[in-house]
């Protein structure tokens, strides 16, 4: 291939100033060649970190509860400095619930948290038992107080069991209590924990989980 001879270029820098330089276009041709594999595997390695990163993203949202938590021996869970230990023999349902749950017990209360979405800063009564029932996979999005009155079966369940009333819900799993209100003792304040206390459901309907 045949190349037209150097060109010289002038370039004036403020008043009174100027430079030469030569170009030759064989030099630049090269050059441009040079850099085409790199700019290539520049743009391939970007667009292939983006699509990893973009596959990987939608799964860390989708998955913010936990799958593993702590345990003990029997059917009971039991309480530890306001960690909840699922029994050993209840199903992974349930221990994914109190694994759920647990992730709650540093949260304020929020009139209407948990409403919009599992993910918030803070949580009432039905987003704390959304939850919960989302952190099992009994659920797919969060409901108020009023739609877990219909919520699974009517009645008691083995291990869970939610009470729903309209304008409050609480549930109890493997023998504790998950609320918000502070029933049994006035001083404290709202907030989603665990009690080990039970609450006389008047006035509430006993629903629970199809075959727990």
């Amino acid at each position: 291939m045949k190349f037209p001879a150097a060109t010289s270029v002038v370039f004036f820098f403020g008043v009174g100033r100027a430079k030469n330089f030569s170009f030759h276009p064989k030099t630049i041709w090269h050059t441009k060649r040079s850099l085409k594999p790199t700019v290539h595997s520049l743009l391939v390695k970007t667009m292939c970190s983006a699509a990893v990163f973009a596959a990987l993203l939608p799964l860390a949202i989708a998955t913010p509860f936990p799958s593993v938590g702590p345990t003990v021996p029997g059917n009971r869970a039991r309480l530890r400095f306001g960690l909840a230990c699922a029994p050993a023999n209840a199903p992974v349902v349930v221990k994914r619930a109190i694994w759920a749950a647990n992730q709650l017990r540093s949260k304020p209360y929020r009139f209407a948290g948990g409403h919009a979405s599992f993910l918030d800063r803070g949580y009432d009564c039905s987003g704390t038992i959304s939850y919960m029932l989302g952190g099992a996979g009994l659920i797919g999005s969060p409901m108020s107080s009023s739609d877990l009155r219909g919520f699974g079966q009517s009645g008691r369940g083995k291990w869970i069991t939610v009470y729903a009333r309209n304008g409050h819900t609480f549930a109890v799993i493997a023998g504790l209590r998950l609320d918000t209100t502070p029933w049994d003792n006035s001083t404290e304040h709202w907030a989603p924990r665990w009690q080990t206390t039970n609450r006389m459901p008047f006035g509430f309907e006993a629903r629970h989980p199809v075959g727990l």
